[in-house]
């Protein structure tokens, strides 16, 4: 069977239902209204009008009817024709519409929209593919983003590497244990870079596991505070100030662990000497916690930014002391998938604090009656 498009369907539709409505018509008033005609004319004569008069009258009768009728079906069914496909073309036009612009947004066009209609249905589905054509545009922006962040992240190492290596090969450079030092260095940052985008892959498409638990979160951060203490770093200093009896916390510890590792590293990063100081505290059936140093600091303007990809307030100290850019925004995205929220506040040359906080577990108590 051959397809036919939706204005022609629109066009037929409406003639047959026209069609319909003229032979019921016709139909209906070619059985009565010749008798109901007969009807009047006994009521009315009262016996005077002969046999013969009768006969003339309901011929002359039909004829006009038969006449009129004609031309009510000629006129009335053109008129009807043309306004079916006057609405047939109002209601395709605005979808040719959208076909075309659909082609444009499958060629690359992202900017383009589809035009509001009158028409409810078709309105809403404008709306549904502006809608989608926004995300797609956004997705583009960040995947061009994305690649070019990419390929300035890569392009340090890799020329380092490379100058080193072609200096090692042509005898330009004295092989020196330093040399092999910087050499792993590289190599070490460019295995981070990898291993932080494969992470914040899985974690924007969903795939990292997230196991939240009740846990006590104080002997976590006291073991952190100890670790990073202990590596040698005697200009700063991480300081713990939280209670001894903090509630259980609703959350993956592993998780947990990751983006406190992150933040203090963050913190230690854009620090010279000075103190990072770890904070806890209870508000709201909420567990906050409180990452604070006494860096350099984050311009008021930047601080929208802090938790974008690749993004750093200072790349020169950032490219020397290893970061990649992703760590921030991992962090935040962990937050989030275990149902809590990060907020940062910095004042230039003053320090920044990260804040974040998760739910508090549920009281046996509670979950016995949930039980």
């Amino acid at each position: 069977m051959a397809k036919q498009s939706l204005r022609s369907r629109l066009f037929w539709s409406h003639l047959a239902v026209m069609a319909v409505g003229v032979i019921t018509l016709v139909t209906i008033a070619r059985l009565y209204s010749p008798r109901l005609f007969i009807v009047s004319l006994q009521r009315y004569d009262n016996g005077v009008m002969s046999i013969q008069r009768r006969t003339e009258l309901l011929r002359g009768f039909e004829a006009a009817w038969s006449r009129g009728m004609v031309w009510a079906i000629l006129v009335g069914g053109g008129a009807a024709g043309g306004l079916s496909y006057w609405v047939s073309r109002r209601i395709i036009r605005p979808l040719e519409q959208m076909a075309d612009i659909t082609r444009q947004v499958a060629s690359g066009e992202l900017g383009e929209r589809v035009p509001g209609s009158e028409i409810l249905e078709v309105q809403r589905l404008a709306n549904s593919f502006n809608r989608m054509a926004t995300e797609l545009q956004g997705v583009e922006e960040r995947r061009r983003e994305l690649i070019g962040d990419l390929t300035h992240e890569l392009r340090t190492p890799l020329t380092i590497l490379h100058g080193y290596l072609e200096g090692l090969a042509d005898g330009t450079i004295t092989p020196q244990s330093g040399l092999y030092d910087r050499l792993a260095a590289e190599t070490t940052r460019l295995q981070r870079l990898v291993n932080d985008l494969q992470e914040l892959s899985k974690l924007e498409s969903d795939y990292l596991a997230v196991e939240p638990q009740g846990f006590f979160l104080g002997p976590l951060l006291a073991t952190l505070v100890t670790t990073f203490n202990g590596q040698g770093n005697r200009e700063v200093t991480v300081e713990l100030d939280c209670p001894d009896a903090l509630p259980r916390v609703y959350a993956d510890p592993n998780r947990v662990e990751q983006i406190m590792i992150n933040l203090i590293s963050n913190a230690l990063r854009y620090t010279d000497r000075g103190t990072v100081r770890i904070t806890s505290w209870v508000q709201d059936s909420r567990l906050y916690v409180r990452v604070s140093d006494t860096g350099i600091g984050i311009p008021t303007e930047d601080l929208p930014r802090v938790f974008e990809r690749f993004w750093r307030s200072d790349r020169s100290r950032s490219r020397r002391s290893g970061g990649t850019g992703l760590g921030l925004t991992i962090c935040r995205r962990l937050v989030e998938m275990q149902g809590g929220k990060i907020d940062v506040a910095s004042q230039l040359h003053q320090g920044s604090q990260f804040t974040f906080w998760l739910p508090l577990a549920p009281s046996p108590d509670k979950a016995i009656q949930a039980d």
